[in-house]
């Protein structure tokens, strides 16, 4: 199992804008996969945003999915820059 955590920064001017990109994003997530997703924000930096993704079985698959999400969700024209992906197991 992989635990996702993906982060980026949205532009102050598209916050509200990205507030419900986010919310679509994160429920077509949850129905295309079954994974509930949580979104972040940075309690110090309010621009940068993460969400989280728990237990993915396959990870590169989640991966596509969520792309796919994510440009349909328009969250993308929200961001201050691009998406970063981090993936962590747990240790043995």
């Amino acid at each position: 199992m992989t635990d996702l955590y993906v982060y980026y920064r949205v532009a102050a001017h598209r916050a509200a804008e990205a507030r419900l990109a986010a919310a679509a994003l994160l429920d077509a997530v949850t129905r295309s996969s079954g994974l509930t997703g949580t979104l972040h924000r940075r309690e110090d930096d309010p621009s940068t945003w993460m969400e989280v993704y728990r237990e993915v079985d396959d990870a590169d698959q989640f991966i596509a999915l969520l792309n796919t999400a994510v440009t349909a969700s328009g969250l993308e024209v929200c961001l201050d820059g691009e998406r970063h992906v981090e993936r962590f197991v747990p240790c043995a």
